[in-house]
């Protein structure tokens, strides 16, 4: 088994480190004649790339480069190799942190587990590696767009300041430093990003994504619930710390009558409590999931540490870090909504045969 794989039908292997020469993917199982458009797969990286004043100051261009799996435009049914260069990789920025784990981060329980730990920020533990994940749900999401389904995301939640927008729109959402559609409270979180940035620490969130047009009957019964792939590929991101699909924990405080969706002629719903999945298998109601994102863990505020030695010591991580990772975090999620989708799609043609 390899845990750097993710899928069945569409398989998605990531490669490469933070401070590494590149970081990338191999998809393998798209369908062939399909046309991919790669323009289509840069708009989705250079969501997530790097920049701005409430983001990292890394500079990357995060250009993808294609090896393998297109001609003339179209899939050819090999696999599709992405490739994205890490050009501003400062390891040096890591060699005091050489032998100091750091508090939140993979660093202690990656040296437990394997006896060496890449001490360049992280290495395949840093949230750098997402970069590859974006470009492989560009693909999925074209993929599905051929099946009439849409993947949106947005932040409902940052630094405690809870979202309640009127409409979501894709356009209104990116106008947003923090991928925030209500106004007033996109105004509050960024003032309290930047306050956390000054103060040298960092704020969490939460994300929702949210999946249109999602026919009945994707999916697969009991360890296969397309519920329990999607909780899973949103926990899978480093910086994500909780799921919940439809109203989620709030379901446990309401009575069954409350919390039932009821049916209404033609199979659809008059309400989506349940956030588009029954049985572990899609409803045809629009699919809704969010992850609670935890503050970015490198922080300039002293924090309590041990040394190679184990003796007790303090540290401080210096460098280009978010004050709060949520919004570089929308398009990570949506490509991961879109990776179980068009996977369950692909499942699904196969055992109906279509």
């Amino acid at each position: 088994m390899s845990y750097n794989s993710f899928g069945q039908s569409l398989r998605v292997t990531t490669f490469g480190e933070s401070h590494g020469p590149a970081v990338g993917v191999v998809i393998d199982g798209v369908p062939p004649r399909v046309a991919l458009d790669l323009a289509g797969i840069q708009r989705e990286l250079d969501r997530r790339r790097p920049g701005g004043p409430l983001a990292s100051q890394r500079t990357e261009a995060d250009q993808v480069q294609l090896l393998s799996g297109l001609l003339e435009g179209q899939t050819t049914g090999a696999p599709i190799c992405l490739v994205i260069a890490n050009q501003d990789a400062r390891p040096e920025h890591y060699e005091p942190l050489r032998e100091i784990p750091r508090p939140g981060h993979a660093d202690l329980s990656w040296q437990a587990k394997y006896g060496v730990r890449d001490w360049r920020g992280g290495g395949r533990a840093s949230g750098r590696e997402t970069a590859a994940r974006v470009a492989a749900g560009a693909v999925a999401r074209q993929l599905l767009a051929g099946c009439g389904v849409q993947v949106l995301g947005h932040v409902v939640e940052i630094a405690g300041i809870v979202a309640s927008p009127a409409e979501l729109e894709p356009e209104a959402i990116e106008r947003s430093p923090v991928r925030c559609a209500d106004p007033a409270a996109s105004a509050a979180m960024q003032a309290a990003v930047v306050a956390a940035r000054e103060e040298g620490d960092s704020v969490g969130g939460i994300v929702e994504v949210r999946a249109r047009g999602v026919p009945a009957g994707w999916g697969d019964p009991v360890f296969g619930k397309l519920d329990a792939r999607l909780a899973a590929a949103l926990m899978s991101i480093g910086a994500v710390k909780a799921v919940e699909i439809g109203d989620g924990f709030a379901l446990a405080r309401l009575r069954g009558s409350a919390a039932n969706d009821p049916i209404l002629p033609g199979g659809a719903f008059a309400s989506n409590h349940a956030g588009g999945v029954l049985g572990g298998v899609s409803s045809g109601a629009e699919i809704i999931a969010r992850a609670a994102v935890k503050p970015t863990p490198s922080i300039r505020k002293e924090q309590r540490s041990v040394d190679g030695l184990d003796r007790p010591t303090t540290i401080s991580v210096q460098g280009r870090h978010d004050p709060c990772i949520v919004p570089r975090l929308v398009p990570v999620a949506e490509a991961m909504l879109a990776l179980v989708l068009a996977d369950a799609w692909l499942c699904h043609r196969g055992q109906i045969g279509s």
